[in-house]
């Protein structure tokens, strides 16, 4: 027979009135919660409420209640999610003036209810559940592992909902954590998070050195690893030409796994400090996210800024000097913009020069001529060094009698 609203309150009525022990009543409560889930129908939401706003009444012995709220969430993650969603609420509210008593059954059905909107992507809901869950403030001392990942996930939550800021908040508490923390997994984790963070954030260097280190860690899948080398790549281009940058540009271009990615050519003209043309950056644009491709306060993309920027740190190299109607032409912009970001980049210190406003010229300074031998230098060796490797390979014995003459000789 079919459970209803009535015949609900009349046993929980007599499951009252019977007394007995702590452990008869409870089992007598279980056994009606199998009844309900098995026999409600359409009136299952409505019967589980009856149920719930019972079993959390004063009346009702704490000991009891919350073994039989337990019960309720581990039930809960086996309903569709519309009744689930439905009962985690009402859960939820009518515990709220007795939170304190409940922390660890709400925690369960709050993880829970941010899986459902997890989902559906309802990105924001899922975080703004999670941080219901007073890891810090209420009465249970929480695993530090547990308020590790809660905190990771809600970051991670707020980032799918393009809200970096809020991720950010999250981030900055699991940063206190993470190094208490053993699991390895974990560390990963907020490795990852923090990383995505920075780049929402348009910190693109830091962004950068995080997912390259992340690319040498073993303990993550190959094809992780070169997508979180990809990222590296893609956010050391996108960041502010400066030597940071350059340091950055380096040490992606040395590393071999790089010559698999599809933006190596960007790379290497940057690294070597070529002009890069905008028809050049079609292929390079399609691997970007959504929030890299916002505009900057100015108007232009954020990659186009930066390209504008390497390419006048390019030209500086190339010229002593160059006017604006000149500057603008090469870098493919307007005059007036090519000389706003010249002074910007020489007034912060990433250029070296001067602007004559008299004569609409930018006067570069080059100071740093051994730094760029030394480069030149560097870059041949290792081009060098990719030949004679490719020679072992085909010709091993052709290597070893160059070698013996040398010793020889």
């Amino acid at each position: 027979m079919a459970c209803n609203a009535s015949g609900v309150r009349q046993q929980l009525a007599n499951i009252i009135n019977s007394g007995g022990s702590h452990k008869d009543q409870a089992e007598k409560y279980r056994a009606m919660l199998e009844t309900i889930l098995t026999d409600s129908g359409n009136d299952l939401v409505e019967c589980l409420q009856i149920f719930i706003e019972a079993i959390v009444n004063e009346n009702v012995s704490l000991v009891i209640s919350r073994q039989i709220l337990t019960d309720v969430s581990s039930h809960l993650v086996k309903l569709p999610d519309g009744i689930s969603k439905a009962v985690s609420h009402y859960t939820l509210e009518k515990v709220q003036p007795r939170v304190i008593s409940f922390e660890e059954q709400v925690a369960s059905i709050r993880q829970h209810l941010a899986d459902i909107y997890e989902r559906h992507q309802n990105w924001r809901e899922a975080a703004s559940v999670l941080v219901g869950i007073p890891l810090e403030t209420g009465q249970k001392q929480y695993t530090v592992d547990y308020k590790l990942e809660t905190y990771l996930k809600i970051a991670r939550l707020y980032l799918e909902d393009d809200d970096p800021v809020q991720a950010e908040a999250f981030i900055n508490r699991a940063s206190l954590l993470q190094a208490e923390s053993k699991n390895e997994q974990l560390q990963i984790y907020y490795k990852v998070c923090y990383a995505r963070v920075l780049d929402y954030r348009r910190k693109f260097i830091e962004a950068a050195q995080r997912y390259n280190e992340l690319s040498y860690r073993n303990i993550i899948h190959e094809d992780e690893r070169m997508t979180a080398l990809r990222s590296a790549l893609i956010c050391t281009v996108l960041a502010s030409a400066g030597q940071q940058r350059s340091r950055m540009l380096a040490t992606l271009f040395k590393d071999e796994r790089c010559q698999q990615l599809p933006a190596i050519s960007i790379l290497e003209k940057m690294y070597l400090d070529r002009i890069i043309r905008r028809s050049e950056l079609k292929e390079f644009e399609a691997l970007l996210q959504p929030h890299q491709k916002a505009t900057t306060v100015d108007g232009s993309t954020i990659l186009d800024r930066a390209v504008i920027e390497h390419n006048l740190l390019s030209a500086s190299k190339l010229y002593n000097n160059i006017t604006f109607e000149e500057l603008g032409a090469l870098l493919e912009i307007h005059p007036s913009k090519a000389e706003k970001i010249a002074s910007q980049m020489i007034t912060e210190g990433r250029m070296n020069g001067y602007i004559d406003q008299i004569d609409s010229t930018v006067h570069f300074e080059t100071r740093e001529t051994l730094p760029q031998w030394d480069k030149q230098i560097q870059s041949l060796c290792y081009q060098v060094n990719s030949i004679i490797e490719l020679i072992s390979k085909a010709q091993p014995e052709w290597i070893l009698k160059v070698m013996e003459e040398q010793m020889v000789h």
